[in-house]
């Protein structure tokens, strides 16, 4: 099984792949997105360090049950042979509603079949209140005509 584009990358295939990255984590269903890494990916995200798909679907899991109404947006930074790196942002409230936008960098390196086999996350949380929000498209995938990191001016 391939998952297209396969490295190594070019500018307009690594800008897809991010896209398509981004569409799975704002469906936040731990399945759709632990299926996009091979099956002993490592990942560090902030302080947590996780190897292989039980791993990462339990994280995904826990972290939506916490992150409601999460959306993203994630953008090109750079890419060379099977490495993307990327920037992004999010959205989403806690359970007392109150609001976040979360700030990170990954870097992503790929195996063969387009899986990625390692993802390294450093991330940000900043307190927003309600009016400050920016992403307020339906839950799911970011609508085509809503403006990115660089056009929000993030």
């Amino acid at each position: 099984m391939t998952r297209p584009p396969l490295p190594p990358f070019t500018i307009a295939t690594a800008t897809q792949k991010v896209r398509m990255a981004e569409n799975a984590w704002n469906s936040r269903d731990p399945d759709i997105v632990t299926g996009a890494y091979t099956e002993d990916s490592e990942w560090r995200n902030r302080s947590d360090f996780l190897q292989g798909h039980d791993q990462i679907r339990a994280f995904l899991t826990g972290k939506w049950q916490r992150e409601r109404e999460y959306r993203l947006i994630k953008e090109l930074w750079a890419c060379a042979g099977n490495r993307i790196a990327v920037r992004f942002a999010y959205e989403w409230s806690d359970g007392a509603g109150l609001w976040y936008r979360s700030y990170g960098n990954e870097n992503w390196e790929f195996a063969a079949d387009g899986r990625m086999a390692r993802r390294i996350a450093s991330i940000n949380d900043l307190s927003i209140s309600t009016s400050d929000r920016l992403f307020h498209w339906p839950q799911g995938p970011r609508p085509e005509d809503h403006p990115g990191l660089t056009d929000l001016g993030l």
